[in-house]
């Protein structure tokens, strides 16, 4: 997925997910309205020579895979929440660093500039207030040169001007993003666990070698800190869910967008399903995910072992875009099924990329016993 997620499960953002779009990039950050003028399908093209590709399954080092990784095109650090305060109010986040290198570092040009960089970074916040009926989101886009935006690995932190995700002594991870008078201040605890998507990381998009992406996500990490709505401050805690891939691209030629589903069950277990759209509508063979038990244990999922029905749809007032807005999932092996709801209708990105992300609640039940969920969903390429 390359914004996010070069194809969600890539991107991608899925999201992503997600990395999508600093082909607009302009050297200030854009701070008024923006409107969607990137097609996904497009911007995850393009020409690849001189990068790195995605075509083996490799082994994950940390701390070293948790920084940055120039020689491939495209990498996003992907992070959503869903928060409660004492009383219950739920509030939902996303705040996703994207890096795009304009140029393969063989043919970088040095130059005496400290402003000259081939490094491009984007990162999208947004925060969905449940009880105020609320949802807002923003984008920003730097250049990497004199320490605008970034990300490295030892101390791990990524940033675009002040918005951050950094680890602190204790390894635990610091995200700070505000806008106006709405903004986080949370601690992720290491608690989460890591798990490998597709075949032991790598996550293939399509059919041809090098369209895929390297992926791993950190579910379930707990979160306490405090989230600002209207220049309030709120005290909060809840659970951040992780993704991190980076490739050079992922989104086979047939491909339009994806469908991704990130939930956490309270009976302990995490599901992770991306469904990559064709451009008939159908879901691509390649189309996957896993279901992590309590214990820890992976069962990896393909098209055939997933069912989603879309059973409602919602349409933007502002893009004229027709959303799927309520599914069916249904996980026969585990005997899981659920109905997934979004906590608002309107989740609408429109910030250079348009897509839907939002916080989602689920009901159902798994063998025979009643089961809730919280969760993120991505929807990417409608409309385009």
């Amino acid at each position: 997925m390359n914004r996010r997620r070069a194809a969600i499960g890539a991107a991608v953002g899925l999201a992503a997910v997600v990395a999508l779009a600093v082909w607009w990039f302009s050297a200030a950050p854009p701070r008024g309205p923006i409107r969607a003028s990137i097609v996904v399908s497009e911007a995850l093209g393009g020409d690849t020579g001189g990068f790195s590709r995605a075509l083996t399954p490799r082994a994950f080092a940390f701390p070293a895979d948790a920084g940055p990784h120039p020689d491939f095109r495209t990498e996003w650090w992907y992070y959503t929440g869903n928060l409660e305060t004492a009383t219950g109010r739920h509030v939902g986040f996303q705040l996703t660093f994207f890096r795009t290198a304009l140029a393969p570092r063989a043919i970088e040009v040095r130059r005496a500039s400290a402003w000259a960089t081939t490094q491009v970074y984007l990162a999208h916040f947004a925060v969905t207030d449940t009880e105020g009926r609320s949802f807002r989101a923003w984008s920003r886009t730097s250049r990497e040169g004199i320490g605008l935006a970034g990300a490295q690995a030892q101390p791990f932190r990524v940033w675009l001007e002040d918005w951050s995700a950094t680890a602190d002594s204790d390894a635990a991870v610091r995200l700070r993003a505000s806008e106006g008078d709405v903004g986080i201040d949370l601690v992720l605890g290491t608690r989460g666990r890591l798990v490998l998507q597709g075949d032991r990381g790598l996550s293939r998009k399509g059919p041809e070698p090098g369209n895929a992406s390297y992926y791993y996500s950190m579910p379930r990490m707990p979160a306490r800190g405090t989230v600002e709505l209207d220049g309030v401050q709120h005290a909060v805690t809840g659970l951040v869910w992780m993704d991190r891939e980076w490739s050079t691209s992922a989104l086979g030629r047939d491909l339009i967008g994806w469908d991704w589903f990130a939930l956490m069950l309270d009976d302990g277990r995490d599901l992770m399903v991306y469904r990559l759209r064709r451009r008939d509508g159908s879901p691509d063979p390649l189309s996957a995910g896993t279901l992590v038990s309590p214990d820890g244990r992976v069962e990896r999922l393909g098209r055939d072992d997933v069912a989603i029905e879309v059973l409602d749809h919602w349409t933007s007032p502002q893009s004229r875009v027709r959303y799927p807005s309520r599914w069916r999932v249904d996980v026969p092996s585990a005997e899981l099924h659920l109905e997934v709801s979004p906590r608002l209708p309107d989740q609408e990105l429109d910030v250079g990329t348009r897509y839907w992300e939002g916080a989602v609640r689920a009901e159902g039940e798994v063998a025979g016993r009643s089961v809730t969920a919280k969760g993120y969903v991505e929807l990417v390429g409608y409309g385009d």
